[in-house]
């Protein structure tokens, strides 16, 4: 991955990690936390992978809840961040994680 897909990848784990904490009010959104972002080489597609609490269900349900908002944190970080193009975002649940817990 290349210097500029990081930086905005760590941009964008911050803002993220901002927008679910403070401004989603969906109650289907329980504790989550972003862990990594992934950005394609043209800085269009983003990947967001997340951590939830909970069972195996709540956290797919959790990451659903978050697709669903998706548009809405996009629209936010359009206003926010200073970028040509606001990356289309994807969510993906983190199983690295749970598998660290585990063993």
């Amino acid at each position: 991955m290349q210097q500029r897909q990081q930086r905005v990848g760590e941009l964008l784990r911050q803002e993220i990690s901002a927008i679910i904490q403070r401004e989603l009010r969906d109650p289907r959104i329980g504790l989550v936390s972003v862990t990594e972002v992934r950005v394609s080489p043209d800085l269009r597609e983003a990947k967001v992978f997340v951590s939830a609490y909970g069972d195996e269900e709540l956290r797919r349900a959790n990451v659903e809840a978050l697709e669903s908002a998706a548009g809405h944190v996009r629209a936010i970080l359009g206003r926010k961040l200073e970028m040509r193009y606001v990356p289309h975002i994807e969510f993906a649940l983190d199983e690295g994680v749970e598998r660290g817990i585990i063993i």
